[in-house]
């Protein structure tokens, strides 16, 4: 059965989508920590992001790059925080989040209530 993040591949789940090429894609966090909270994730559909198979985590990895210097230069901040996280969705994917100190990356702390036009204008930023 498809994971929640393959159907959002697939266009079956809306996205605000920030990239994508033939391997990957990257859409905002809906839950987010900060403005520009994205996710990144392999179409190939894998749990564990540590049974990705070489080529996958390390293409996985020079994508999210792209993908992270694009949020540092939109939102400002110091450095965009890499995490591996989560446990609820079965596909393996990787969280950058703009931070400017560590408290940025409390996954405890209250996310952000965000509009679906600010979710827009930000996906709209990132994607240019």
């Amino acid at each position: 059965m498809a994971t929640i993040f393959s159907k959002i591949i697939a266009g079956e789940i809306p996205s605000y989508k920030v990239a994508e090429d033939e391997n990957y894609y990257a859409f905002l966090d809906i839950n987010p920590l900060a403005k520009g909270h994205t996710l990144v994730v392999p179409k190939k559909e894998v749990d564990y992001y540590y049974d990705l198979d070489d080529e996958t985590l390390a293409g996985m990895a020079i994508f999210a790059k792209r993908v992270a210097h694009k949020i540092k230069e939109q939102t400002g901040c110091k450095k965009v925080a890499t995490v591996v996280l989560g446990l609820e969705v079965p596909h393996a994917h990787i969280h950058l989040i703009p931070m400017n100190s560590e408290n940025d990356v409390d996954f405890r702390r209250e996310k952000l209530k965000l509009t679906p036009e600010e979710f827009s204008e930000i996906a709209s930023k990132l994607a240019e």
